[in-house]
């Protein structure tokens, strides 16, 4: 599903200012595109803006050390000047946040970029591709379609982006092209070892503790092909956590021996149940997560649910189950 890239560049090409976001709570797929498209528009003159509605987890400051990502907060008046919005790595009006009833407002063009299966109409130009293995493929092939060069800090970026999506080159999401880019991306400036550094290896103490408790709350279920865990708000303050920190834990469910599906539920701090889902093939949590009016990928999604903890476990248990039924 290749993207034609001439509508955006003819739209980068017609307009001066620009304006890009991704998901709240971003990971480095989200935030290294924002970063990395955002310093090649500014190269081609461009005046760019960059805004999210939440805060980033702190062990990703690393990536955006002059702070160019804005706190959006609503109305965001000061932001309805922009010619073209573009949104990254995501495509639905749930995970925009505050972000979201302002882009129905704003009066510039919208542009998705995004690799993800769930999709809303955003009323924007779509350059989606779901083979994709992360948005900064995308990214890259947008740079390259703009006849820009690909600047050290951009592949650092981008390489960032690419290897997170894919686990570190593991899941399966990873081909020969995902190395290739890996490969290309290296070879402009992108330093491997500092980003796995960064990214994995430097974990805050409540962190830690924050582990420990998930790994002490996994339950396995469903005779051993279910498996989960869960955050309690309170958690966080017996800990000194914070929400961000608890990213990337759900992988812990899906690595017991047997298991099919793994989820995690993590209370939050403004109510309800964040859900994230992870399949190693049996189940397309997708499709459960859209019932949920959540989304993602066949193998990993999210969803949040506006209830208990109990009754959003209650009731994602019995979709996981009847999924793996049918």
């Amino acid at each position: 599903m290749s993207i034609q890239w001439q509508p955006f560049v003819d739209l980068v090409h017609a307009n001066q200012r620009f304006l890009l976001t991704t998901h709240v709570r971003p990971d480095p797929d989200g935030l290294g595109s924002v970063l990395g498209l955002a310093e090649t528009l500014k190269a081609m003159g461009k005046e760019v803006g960059a805004v999210i509605s939440s805060v980033y987890p702190p062990r990703y400051d690393f990536l955006d050390p002059a702070k160019q990502v804005e706190r959006f907060l609503p109305p965001g008046d000061a932001f309805r000047s922009y010619d073209v919005l573009i949104v990254l790595d995501t495509g639905t009006w749930n995970q925009l946040g505050d972000f979201g009833p302002f882009l129905r407002s704003a009066p510039g063009q919208k542009v998705v970029i995004d690799h993800h299966l769930s999709q809303d109409d955003l009323g924007a130009l779509r350059l989606v591709d779901t083979n994709a293995e992360a948005t900064g493929r995308l990214v890259y092939e947008a740079i390259q379609a703009l006849g820009q060069p690909l600047t050290a800090s951009v592949a650092q970026q981008l390489f960032a982006a690419l290897a997170t999506d894919t686990g570190w080159f593991r899941h399966p999401n990873t081909t020969p092209k995902t190395f290739a880019l890996a490969e290309a991306l290296t070879h402009a400036g992108a330093s491997p070892t500092y980003l796995y550094d960064q990214i994995y290896d430097q974990n805050r103490l409540p962190r830690m503790h924050l582990m420990g408790m998930v790994l002490g709350r996994l339950k396995v279920v469903e005779d051993g092909l279910v498996a989960y865990t869960e955050l309690r708000r309170e958690d966080y303050q017996l800990t000194g956590a914070i929400p961000s920190d608890s990213e990337d834990m759900v992988n812990f469910t899906r690595g017991i021996i047997g298991v099919e599906v793994g989820l995690f539920f993590m209370e939050q701090p403004e109510g309800g149940v964040k859900v994230s889902f992870r399949s190693k093939d049996r189940v397309n949590v997708s499709q459960v997560a859209e019932s949920f009016s959540g989304g993602g990928h066949r193998l990993a999604s999210g969803a949040i649910l506006h209830t208990t903890m109990e009754d959003a476990q209650r009731q994602v248990l019995a979709a996981i189950s009847a999924a793996l039924k049918g």
